[in-house]
């Protein structure tokens, strides 16, 4: 641990002109008297960094000194390319070795170009869980991105439905949708997905597996979004849009089912309006999708449904008269 934190330290100083003991104490995650000792270990070591004493003192290393410490660690590789990603990288316990990762870029670059990292961090960032929803990290994330990361075999206990299954498992990858981690795992030959939250164990064993070259990951999860969307819309209804309901409509349900329908309706009427035969997930979903259209979107099937309508308008009226 105090060999990767001196490295550390060494490459922080590498990157910049001078750094404060208090500023690597942050950095470093130590106190002030801590960094005073590992500078002190790096000199004895043939580091030459130099204490300046003084308000405006610091740390820097003299003679323009460079470590041969510059070459990526294969998982500081991987980790380097997730750096957009923070969040992720820390619930999978990745922040360690990405953080070391940038340092070594950031090492070997021009002086000039030493502060892309930070530049870049102020253009771009990536917030994955959706509003409303305060995410939680799974228990068992950091053993399952482990064994994904080393490819290696996973002993679980998988809970669905109230009834728990063993499996051994391949974890091909991992997805964050929305706040909520999956993975994408094969047992006796199938891919399926997995919510990581309803493990309720996970062990890596000692067996590794190997990849099937053909697999991707991202075209897997699309194909397996798409049919998990499609499989929850099992009702149909019948709704006359508006112009501006037709606009809206991808906006309040599925955004494929609401193009499938507008594309499939007969040609509007006299008025504009488009008469749609929209799949929904259910009559309950379908109500509280649609009421946000108000009078934009005029359910004609089924008949429950539409009196359902009909009920939540008249008290709208009473409560606006």
């Amino acid at each position: 641990m105090r060999a990767a934190r001196l490295i550390k330290m060494v490459l922080l100083l590498q990157s910049r002109p001078s750094m404060t003991g208090a500023d690597l104490a942050r950095e470093l995650e130590v106190s002030e008297r801590t960094i005073t000792r590992d500078a002190q270990a790096l000199s004895e070591a043939g580091v030459p960094v130099y204490a300046d004493r003084g308000r405006t003192g610091g740390y820097r290393l003299i003679g323009g000194y460079h470590t041969r410490l510059t070459g990526l660690a294969r998982g500081e590789a991987e980790a380097l390319f997730l750096s957009g990603v923070p969040g992720a990288l820390r619930e999978m316990g990745l922040d360690d070795i990405s953080s070391v990762a940038r340092l070594k870029v950031s090492a070997a670059l021009l002086p000039s170009l030493r502060d892309a990292q930070d530049s870049a961090a102020q253009r771009f960032h990536l917030d994955a869980p959706g509003w409303y929803h305060e995410p939680e990290t799974p228990e068992l994330l950091p053993v399952v991105a482990e064994a994904v990361w080393g490819d290696r075999m996973l002993s679980t206990r998988y809970r669905r439905q109230g009834a728990d299954t063993e499996r051994e498992l391949a974890p091909y990858g991992l997805v964050l949708k929305a706040g909520v981690w999956y993975l994408c795992a094969c047992s006796r030959g199938t891919f399926r997905v997995y919510r990581i939250d309803r493990f309720v164990s996970a062990e890596p064993l000692q067996e590794r597996f190997v990849r099937d070259g053909s697999f991707d990951l991202p075209g897997f999860w699309e194909a397996q979004a798409a049919q998990f969307a499609r499989s929850l819309l099992r009702a149909r209804i019948v709704v006359r849009l508006s112009a501006d309901g037709a606009r809206l409509l991808p906006g309040a349900v599925d955004r494929a089912a609401a193009r499938e329908a507008i594309e499939a309706a007969g040609p509007a009427d006299e008025r504009g309006a488009l008469t749609v035969t929209l799949a929904v997930e259910s009559e309950e979903v379908a109500f509280s999708q649609l009421l946000v259209l108000g009078p934009e979107a005029e359910v004609l099937e089924p008949a429950s449904l539409r009196d359902r309508f009909s009920e939540a308008a008249a008290r709208m009226r009473a409560l606006y008269t």
